[in-house]
């Protein structure tokens, strides 16, 4: 069988994208997908993500990590998904679309820039030395000294088979403020188990994480990752988030046909 797909990146996250509209994908074949986002001997990427009919909405995303299985909410992978939509003529530049974690609005510029409305934040886990909270994804957020030589893959490990959220595991996120209302971010990912040059919903849980602990007044984050800049915007009240926005580029790659 051959399988033709597109790979999209956002801020160096990276994606195999399928058009699933005729429900032909094997989604419970977790090997296939594993090898789908293999970087020697598949396609490669941080996931696969199907695009698929539904209802109500535009579509229907539907996410895996690149161990192959599926997953909780994507950022980026949303992001890149919208752009996929608009290649398909799915949409134009304004769509609504379900996914793990409930429904999503989203827009994209002609300059490539989406916009992709995450869900609304109520509970912050705030202790001595991490902030723990769900935005799609679960997320462990740390100020550490010495980002850019931080071992990232080490100590996200570490934290995310530690006792602190047994089997399930969290993301984890290692933050270093630049100014007033710019943070820097590393982010090690369940599922891909090392770090990403970029995670969307780390990047929005790190938003809200340093508002809550007062490291930015700001309503408007600037978020620098591995692979380039992110922006997350909300409306707070108190520790209630809502309107919450990750905004950044989703490109295009490359298309190809696999055999499967």
């Amino acid at each position: 069988m051959q399988l033709e797909f597109y790979k999209y990146q956002g801020t160096g996250n990276d994606f195999v994208m399928v058009d699933n509209r005729t429900d032909f994908f094997p989604k419970n074949n977790i090997e296939l997908i594993a090898h789908l986002c293999d970087r020697k001997f598949g396609i490669g990427g941080d996931g696969l993500i199907l695009l698929e009919n539904d209802v109500e909405t535009d579509f229907r995303m539907v996410y895996y990590n690149s161990d192959g299985n599926q997953s909780s909410m994507c950022g980026n992978g949303g992001r890149c998904l919208v752009a996929f939509a608009k290649e398909l003529n799915v949409i134009i530049n304004t769509t609504t679309f379900i996914a793990m974690d409930g429904l999503h609005h989203a827009t994209i510029s002609d300059d490539g820039l989406v916009s992709l409305q995450m869900i609304n934040v109520n509970a912050v886990n705030v202790n001595q030395d991490y902030v723990f909270l769900n935005t799609g994804s679960p997320h462990h957020v740390q100020l550490v000294e010495d980002l850019e030589n931080y071992g990232v893959k080490e100590n996200g490990a570490r934290i995310r088979y530690g006792d602190l959220y047994g089997e399930v595991g969290s993301n984890v996120n290692f933050v270093k403020q630049v100014d007033e209302n710019t943070f820097s971010l590393r982010t090690y990912e369940r599922g891909v188990e090392d770090e990403t040059l970029s995670c969307g919903t780390g990047a929005t849980a790190v938003a809200i994480a340093m508002s809550i602990l007062d490291k930015t007044q700001s309503s408007t984050v600037n978020l620098n990752v591995q692979g380039g800049k992110l922006l997350v915007s909300f409306d707070k009240n108190k520790s209630l988030f809502t309107n919450v926005k990750l905004k950044g580029p989703a490109e295009f790659v490359f298309k190809g046909i696999i055999a499967i």
